[in-house]
């Protein structure tokens, strides 16, 4: 077995070190001795503050027992370890029975023990502990040790007694308060009654759970009672009601009754409660009732006559104020008060719009809840939430104002704390990124966190972000607007500059913060967060140039098609020139008739218009074939767009013997695109389609160019040729840039086409066309809805200096081309499409 020594010295071997290499041993020695002992300090801190001690036993004796340990039993940590016996003998006698059964049943299941027991000290102190066990068994199953925990519980087994305690104090307070007190779940059915209001009824708390509400209540009033409860449940707004109730010898007595939501701190009702007073007996015995209830809750409660003047308080509320014991207020004499008389008791801050919310309740006569700081005896100020309630009679008059003030301070004071506490890190959150950040009024830098600009954040302490920007000179304008959003304390997102890194070379920075505001409102800077996007800027630029170049190439493709239709163009402008020559050259034959022939003189014309029109057609496809512009997407008729390339091919099409098909469908749903491009990808698959047909010597040349609809509203197009097809090998080579079997060319022109299809959402390939030839295909995605008479007209649209001619000069040119057809003249104008 090999030995470690911490300067790598095997301690074992004969090397002896030289002073310095013991001295290096020594020194590593005592760190860790240090650091052991810092550890140990750290863990036997915690125990202390958690109260747990920790402990170890085997089969026969205590194997450790830690400090805390010792503190919880009231050991003696200088008598050694304690024994089983002494520690069997501090349990409580009561308990001693159910912990052992307890700890061997676990033995017995080989599983980890939780108990809770008392324990006894020899002070006579009783404590209350928690422990917890793991028992180690060997890999015969016997026990070998047993680790464990104890947790010293006594506090919160004491607050659970105290609050059970509490509970049962309110429930006595209930049920000895002389009016009806009661509690419902949030859907309304009853969870408790007070014995006064069961002793008045003379039903049980069952009766009442079992629909005995409809007896309690008089006849003639339970529909809008009912009513008002329903509807108090539903919107969760407080519920009252002047009703007549039955007393148990049959009689029935008038009653306030009211129903208050109790709610979590999530605003979820969770209990109702309500209470019912008897005003059967007039104003003054309702009034001295109401003051004996007020007096016992277990709240600041309070009323006012109807003008507002504070009348009563119950001795809980003149307590705190330091009303002497033998003040008006403390006995509900009417003293004329007037309804603000108690506004300076409150802090200097929420006097004026606690004016306003007690004069607004008064005005209304509705309901209110406030909150605000009230002045104590001993001049201190707490935070206390009020609730007002206007207390009716049967007939509606208002007969006094009843409030009920909880005090709030510990709750607010929490709340402070945390929203300071969410705030921040909410901070962090919404604007998390690679770095941390923080700045003050002066907007210099008072916190970053270590990956903050590359390297050594701390050198940018106490500077200001733009003291280490490259873009202040060159982008003025986004600045000055950065400025003015800090000067107006908004918060920013996103907010990318040049500046220089940690290590000197410059970077691109994205920033987030947000205003930071102390408890005051005063500002305290910013907050946010920061991103190095350097890769991602420069990225952008990257695609921007690369589709700068597609855009260029695609031009060059179009100018080296047209170049190569040349010709073929040269040919199709030629015909309608000649047509419309013949036609003049027949009109002036009609004028020279005596008399002359006008009529026959108008229809030439009208086809030297209808030739004129077909000539400009013509060169205005070229012309968008040839220029360069941005792509413009617009929507538009693909059945259209695609007749007009055939068009322009025409003569490669009539020069190559290739018969042509269309099978087009109607109704073919409008597309989104640049109509040039997509034209362009048309164009390259039909001319390529005529070259390789070129080559056939025997077999009909037939080229079919179709579209279709699919069921998800996408649009395909197919164009097929009889030529000699595609190699299978090289069938997805021929869109590879710089790949081509043509002696002359590029090989750019499909690799351009399947650009084009991908930005435009569709996509391209290339398939064997049965029984010969080959099939380019794309499909494209149909325009989201139907293109209007407006849009298509606009599409159609000449260049300002074209011809104007009216729907009826087209109308009457059309109808001259008929007669012309029909007289064996050329017509001058043909519609290329099925065949």
């Amino acid at each position: 077995m090999t030995s470690y020594s911490p300067n790598g010295v095997d301690p074992n071997s004969s090397y002896r070190g030289s002073p310095e290499d013991d001295e290096r041993v020594i020194e590593n020695l005592k760190r860790t001795e240090r650091r052991l002992r810092q550890s140990e300090a750290y863990l036997a801190e915690a125990q202390r503050l958690s109260h747990t001690g920790t402990w170890a036993f085997n089969k026969t004796k205590t194997l450790y027992w830690s400090d805390e340990g010792y503190r919880l039993w009231g050991l003696d940590p200088l008598q050694g370890l304690p024994t089983r016996e002494t520690i069997w003998q501090r349990i409580h006698p009561d308990d001693r029975d159910r912990v052992y059964e307890g700890v061997q049943e676990a033995i017995r299941e080989k599983r980890d023990y939780t108990v809770e027991f008392r324990i006894v000290l020899p002070d006579g102190t009783v404590k209350y502990l928690q422990s917890c066990s793991r028992h180690l068994f060997s890999e015969r199953g016997e026990l070998v040790e047993v680790l464990g925990t104890h947790i010293d519980v006594t506090e919160r087994k004491r607050a659970e007694e105290a609050l059970r305690e509490s509970e049962y104090k309110l429930r006595q307070i209930i049920d000895t308060v002389p009016g009806f007190l009661w509690s419902a779940d949030p859907a309304g059915e009853p969870t408790h009654i007070n014995q006064h209001m069961l002793d008045y009824s003379g039903m049980r708390f069952e009766d009442f759970r079992h629909g005995g509400w409809e007896a309690f209540v008089h006849p003639d009033d339970f529909p809008e009672t009912a009513r008002a409860l329903y509807h108090a449940i539903q919107t969760g707004t407080s519920y009252q009601a002047v009703n007549r109730l039955r007393r148990a010898d049959g009689e029935f007595r008038w009653h306030h009754t009211r129903g208050e939501p109790l709610r979590d701190q999530q605003g979820r009702i969770i209990q109702w409660y309500g209470l019912s007073v008897d005003i059967d007996d007039g104003k003054k015995s309702f009034a001295a009732q109401l003051q004996a209830i007020l007096n016992v809750l277990p709240a600041y409660t309070w009323y006012a006559a109807p003008s507002g003047g504070l009348t009563f308080v119950n001795k809980r509320t003149a307590d705190y104020l330091g009303v002497p014991e033998d003040h008006p207020l403390r006995f509900g004499i009417d003293i004329g008060a007037q309804w603000d008389d108690w506004i300076p008791l409150l802090h200097p801050d929420d006097q004026e719009e606690a004016r306003k919310y007690w004069s607004n309740c008064l005005r209304t006569g509705e309901a209110g809840e406030h909150s605000y700081r009230v002045r104590g005896a001993q001049g201190d100020y707490h935070w206390f939430l009020t609730r007002v309630e206007p207390l009716r009679a049967s007939d509606g008059n208002l007969l006094l104002w009843v409030g009920a003030t909880l005090d709030i301070e510990e709750l607010k004071c929490a709340e402070q704390a945390l929203r300071e506490s969410e705030g921040k890190f909410r901070d962090y959150a919404e604007t998390t990124s690679d770095w941390f950040w923080e700045i003050g009024p002066d907007y210099k830098f008072t916190l970053l966190t270590e990956n903050a600009f590359g390297s050594r954040p701390a050198d940018r302490i106490g500077t200001a972000c733009w003291e280490h920007a490259l873009d202040l000179e060159t982008e003025p304008e986004k600045w000055r607007l950065v400025w003015t959003t800090l000067d107006s304390r908004k918060p920013f997102r996103d907010f990318v500059y040049r500046g220089l890194g940690g290590n000197g070379s410059p970077m691109y920075v994205k920033a987030s913060g947000k205003p930071v505001f102390d408890a005051n409102g005063e500002f305290r800077g910013y907050r946010g967060t920061g991103t190095d996007v350097t890769a991602t800027v420069r990225a952008q630029e990257e695609h921007e140039r690369l589709r700068q170049l597609e855009s260029d190439l695609a031009h060059m493709n179009r100018l080296s098609v047209m170049g190569e239709l040349t010709a073929s163009l040269a040919h199709e402008i030629a015909q309608p020139i000649a047509t419309a020559r013949n036609n003049a050259r027949a009109a002036m034959g009609f004028l020279d008739r005596s008399p002359p022939d006008l009529s026959e003189v108008r229809e030439a014309l009208e086809c030297i218009v209808a030739d004129n029109d077909r000539a400009g057609d013509i060169i205005d496809r070229i012309r968008d074939q040839i220029k360069k512009a941005p792509p413009r997407m617009g929507r538009f008729d693909l059945n259209k767009a695609i007749n007009e390339v055939i068009v322009l091919a025409r003569s490669a099409i009539t020069k190559n013997g290739v018969s042509v098909q269309t099978h087009l469908t109607e109704g073919l749903a409008p597309v989104q695109g640049d109509r040039v491009q997509l034209q362009q990808v048309v164009l390259n698959l039909i001319l390529n389609a005529i070259e390789a047909m070129s080559s056939v010597v025997a077999g009909a040349r037939e080229l079919l160019v179709s579209t279709e609809q699919d069921q998800t509203g996408d649009v395909f197009v197919a164009v097929c040729d009889s030529g000699p097809g595609i190699d299978p090998e090289h069938v997805q080579r021929v869109f590879e840039a710089f790949y081509t079997t043509k002696s002359g060319g590029t090989g750019m022109g499909l690799s351009i086409c399947r650009s084009i299809i991908h930005a435009h959402g569709g996509r391209l390939w290339a398939d064997v066309n049965e029984p010969r030839g080959a099939a380019f295909q794309f499909t494209l995605p149909s325009a989201k809805e139907e293109v209007k008479n407006s849009l298509q007209a606009a599409h159609q649209t000449r260049e300002p200096h074209e011809d104007t001619a009216s729907d009826a000069s087209h109308q009457l040119a059309y109808e001259g081309n008929k007669r012309l057809h029909r007289s064996g003249r050329e017509p001058g104008q043909r519609h290329w499409g099925r065949q």
